[in-house]
């Protein structure tokens, strides 16, 4: 394998957390440098799991993903007509505004708060900065245009999620709460150790402002390198704010509809659903990490939310679904499903969308 494709590959494989990068962390195996607590129903005391849930793909399965697969090509560059977006510096009371930053970066304005989820503006979702999946449209939001940011809400560890380059920027020009799953902040305070952090487990809560955080599970894994597989927990977050709930999912799979049943059975019904709908091909390996939009769709109805939005899609090639495939599907299948497309919107980079009836 030539060298080029080689590192392609570990970044690759890192970003999954089936591989070894000469970057990633590697840990023994019967530990974990990131949380110690006690049993639960998802947490082995090593090892966070989806209770009845399937299990993360090898390496092998990886190899004959990547070596025996039909990737479409995606463009170099792609240019928004939505970006770059000027976000108002608040939004007060029931209002509800959110921009597309770029794959699953969302700013969230509602109650005069600015809430980032995933914030990701590197231009790769890599552990290398020369090598593995690269930006190809620019930030919908640039870093400099950013409002005062108030809260993050950062899902799990993957590369395209948890990006430390990104959180040492904002903890320097905005000195954000990052509220994450347990685990993730041994991750975070090894790079940027005077970031505020704070974590949760499924089930909990924590209240910031006028605003109150619930973590909910969701079907995936987490990974930063060798051995260090879902020592880090996973989570979906519901926002509950004066104006209503938001139900947030950074990355799931469909995992026969319970993180969204769940979601209802405890929260009721939700103002808006911001959901995954890319990164989804080959079915075969990706279907207990990434929904497809069909799923994506069905989740959104099981929800009981008003509206949706997508994200995880067109801005890093991750997968083997074209780039604008993700959208389209959508499209195709709420006709079918007899949903109104204004109800449930792929947003694109730069997009922004306000709860029509606070607009």
């Amino acid at each position: 394998m030539k060298r080029r494709s080689f590192l392609k590959f570990s970044a690759l494989a890192a970003l999954f957390g089936v591989g070894a990068s000469g970057t990633a962390m590697a840990v023994a195996r019967n530990s974990n440098p990131y949380h110690s607590g006690p049993l639960s129903d998802h947490f082995d005391g090593v090892r966070f799991f989806n209770p009845d849930g399937a299990e993360p793909k090898g390496f092998s399965d990886l190899l004959k993903w990547k070596f025996g697969g039909n990737q479409a090509s995606w463009p170099r560059s792609v240019k928004s007509p939505f970006a770059p977006a000027r976000p108002e510096p608040r939004v007060e009371g029931d209002r509800l505004r959110i921009t597309m930053v770029g794959h699953a970066t969302m700013l969230i304005q509602t109650a005069g708060l600015n809430i980032l989820t995933d914030p990701v503006w590197s231009d790769r979702a890599s552990p290398l900065s020369f090598a593995g999946p690269k930006r190809v449209t620019a930030p919908g939001i640039a870093f400099e245009d950013l409002p005062d940011i108030d809260l993050v809400l950062l899902s799990h560890n993957h590369y395209d999620h948890l990006d430390l380059v990104t959180l040492a920027r904002l903890r320097l020009a905005h000195n954000p709460l990052v509220i994450t799953p347990l685990g993730n902040d041994a991750i975070i305070k090894s790079h940027v150790p005077t970031m505020r952090v704070m974590t949760g487990d499924w089930g909990q809560s924590i209240k910031s402002g006028p605003a109150t955080v619930h973590f909910e599970p969701c079907h995936h894994w987490s990974a930063r390198g060798v051995n260090d597989r879902s020592m880090a927990l996973w989570a979906a977050f519901v926002l509950e704010t004066p104006g209503g709930k938001i139900l947030h999912i950074g990355d799931t799979g469909f995992d026969n509809g319970r993180p969204y049943r769940n979601a209802r059975e405890r929260h009721g019904s939700f103002r808006a659903a911001i959901l995954p709908v890319g990164a989804y091909e080959p079915r075969w390996f990706m279907k207990d990490q990434h929904q497809n939009p069909d799923e994506a769709i069905d989740g959104f109805l099981l929800s009981g939310a008003e509206f949706a939005l997508g994200h995880h899609w067109g801005t890093f090639q991750l997968t083997d679904e074209g780039r604008d495939a993700p959208a389209e599907v959508l499209q195709a299948r709420l006709a079918e499903k007899g949903v109104s497309r204004d109800r449930f919107r792929p947003l694109h980079v730069g997009e922004a969308w306000e709860h029509p009836l606070t607009a």
